[in-house]
Order: structure tokens, then C-alpha cells, then sequence
């Protein structure tokens, strides 16, 4: 371990000597893609198929159903994959917040001294986990578009929210004049007004969520058990209570075997987001399927969408890297 005092010129050859072999594999890495590509294209063009990116640049041609941005399909392909980027992000991360509350709740309610609630959440956890993804997201699909009412008898499960086969109507904050809430309301056979979330929408968000609930149940499960029990038999010495002991004892520790693990789960979710293409959500895989069969480049479609995953695993990764060294350091003070 270096001295504190450590000459400056010590240190920055060790940082030399840490950082240097990472930079050269990275460009090497990069420089073995870009030759990769580079013949990809050339044999692509020798035989007379078209290549290159420059085809970004032409008019889209096609509708997306669902955009956080002003588009229209005259606008350029690379818009319309902007617009499916932004679905992505759209629904990977509320899903992400809602997996680790879901799941931190059922991982406590798996190590609950009620027999009943810890059976339950036990259920829960194996079912969920035993069932592909896919069918989960087919099966709520279905119940979201076939089992809920009709908009014209929409349920009311709070005051100013609306509940049908045509997804979910919420009160949204309106600044047109004067600012005001407008809720939503039927009219004829649909619901217009509020902020609405598409039955497609609120299939993958719900399967998302759940599925990657029951791993980080899971995950939050092990990291708690792997306190020493002194640790928490000591705090009880002390007299305190046990909604305190979790908070200011087990759960600090926990986290140092919870969070590297829970960034798997991140990023599998994050990835697992491309099957909503299977209930028509128009996120990237769907914007570049759609891409691909209107302009006939595969291969730049896939490249694209796979830097775009690769990119957004590394952001995750590197976040979750940031936040784990925090509480690691927190830890072992």
C-alpha cells in the first residue's frame, strides 16, 4: 500500500503504469473494429451492394407510434432512431426504480419472521424466475388489451386516473395561458385529455419490473445474510430497534455484496428491453427493424443498435462502478 507522503512522481508512474495497458487494448480493440468494418464495407461495395451510414440522412418513410420528440416520417432515419433510443431509455429506466423497490421489498419479505408473508415472496421469486421473459411479457400483454374494460366503461382506481384496454390515462400538468391540471375524460368511445401510457408501453414497463424484482429480491436477500450476526447482536446490546439496525447496520454493510451484483441485473434489464419489439413497443430494435426493411441496410442497422446497447451497458456500468466504490469506501471506514 502507497505512503500518503509518496512522492509525486512515484504516484504518477504507478498511475502510468495502471492506465497505459488499458489505453493501448482499448485502441487496439477499436482499431481491430474499425478494420473489421472497413472490410465489411469494401467486399459490400465491390459487389455492388450498397454501403455506409449516409443513408441516415434520407427521409425516414414511416410512422413510430410513440415519441418523447416532434417526428415525422419525412424526417431523417436518424431521428426515427433517436426516437426509438429515447422509447428505450423511456422504459428501462422507470423499470429499473420500480425493479429495486419491488425488489428490495420482497427480499426483506423473504427474511420476514412471518411465515406467511415469507412463503408468499417465496412464490413469487421462484415462479417469476422459472418463466421466460418473453411469455411473461406475451401474457400481460394480452390481459392488459383483452381482460381490462373497454374505454367507454374505463376503470377508476384513483380519482382522475382512468384504467382500459387503451392503456392507462393519468392527469397531466398543462401550460397553455394559464396553467392547470387536465384530467383525463371520455369522450364518444376513447379517453382524451391527461397523460396517456399505452397498453404496449405498460407491458414491458410491468414485465421488466417484475422479472428483474424477483433476481434483485434475491441479490438484496444474500447481501443481508452475509452481515455477521455479532455485528447485529451487538446493536441490540446497545438497545437499538430493529427497523434501525436495518437502516443504520445491516444495510450499509449489505450494500457492499448487493451493489456489483445488482449492476448485472441492471444491465440485463437494460438489454431484455429489446423484446419489446414482440408487442409492437417501437423502441431501437423495432425503429432499426423497420429501418432495415426500408432501406435494405442490415448490416448498418445492426451495427447501429448494437453500439447503441453497448453503449448504454458501458454508462450503466460505469455508474454503478462509481457508486460502488462510494460505498465501499464508506464501508470500510
Amino acid at each position: 500500500m502507497d505512503s500518503p507522503h509518496a512522492p509525486a512522481g512515484a504516484k504518477l508512474r504507478k498511475a502510468l503504469r495502471q492506465w497505459i495497458p488499458q489505453i493501448l487494448l482499448l485502441a487496439a480493440a477499436l482499431g481491430l473494429l474499425w478494420w473489421l468494418g472497413h472490410n465489411v464495407l469494401e467486399n459490400m461495395r465491390a459487389r455492388g451492394i450498397q454501403a455506409g451510414f449516409g443513408f441516415l440522412k434520407e427521409p425516414a418513410g414511416f410512422e413510430i407510434g410513440e415519441s418523447l420528440l416532434d417526428y415525422t416520417p419525412s424526417q431523417a432515419i436518424w431521428r426515427a432512431f433517436l426516437v426509438g433510443l429515447l422509447n428505450t431509455i423511456r422504459v428501462a429506466l422507470p423499470a429499473i426504480v420500480l425493479a429495486t423497490i419491488l425488489g428490495t421489498l420482497i427480499g426483506l419479505g423473504r427474511l420476514s419472521q412471518q411465515s406467511g408473508l415469507r412463503a408468499a415472496c417465496g412464490v413469487l421469486v421462484e415462479s417469476l424466475r422459472n418463466i421466460p421473459l418473453l411469455l411473461q411479457l406475451l401474457l400481460c400483454y394480452f390481459v392488459l388489451t383483452s381482460l381490462l374494460p373497454e374505454a367507454s366503461t374505463a376503470w377508476h382506481p384513483l380519482p382522475g386516473v382512468m384504467l382500459s384496454q387503451s392503456g392507462l390515462f393519468l392527469p397531466a400538468w398543462r401550460c397553455e395561458g394559464a396553467c392547470h391540471w387536465e384530467l383525463p375524460r371520455l369522450e364518444g368511445f376513447g379517453i382524451e385529455g391527461g397523460f396517456a401510457l399505452t397498453p404496449e408501453y405498460l407491458a414491458v414497463l410491468i414485465t421488466l419490473t417484475l422479472y428483474a424484482a424477483v433476481f434483485i429480491a434475491e441479490i438484496v436477500r444474500g447481501g443481508i445474510q452475509s452481515v455477521s450476526i455479532g455485528k447485529i447482536n451487538a446493536a441490540r446490546a446497545l438497545g437499538m430497534k430493529p427497523t434501525q439496525i436495518l437502516r443504520y447496520i445491516v444495510l450499509p454493510l449489505a450494500l457492499r455484496a448487493i451493489v456489483p451484483a445488482l449492476t448485472n441485473q441492471y444491465l440485463n434489464l437494460t438489454k431484455n428491453s429489446s423484446l419489446a419489439v414482440a408487442v409492437g413497443y417501437p423502441d431501437i430494435v423495432s425503429v432499426a427493424n423497420t429501418s432495415l426493411n426500408q432501406s435494405g441496410r442490415a448490416f448498418e442497422c445492426i451495427v447501429i443498435v448494437m453500439l447503441i446497447y453497448l453503449c448504454l451497458s458501458l454508462l450503466t456500468a460505469l455508474l454503478m462502478n462509481l457508486y460502488n466504490t462510494r460505498v465501499a469506501l464508506k464501508g470500510s471506514q
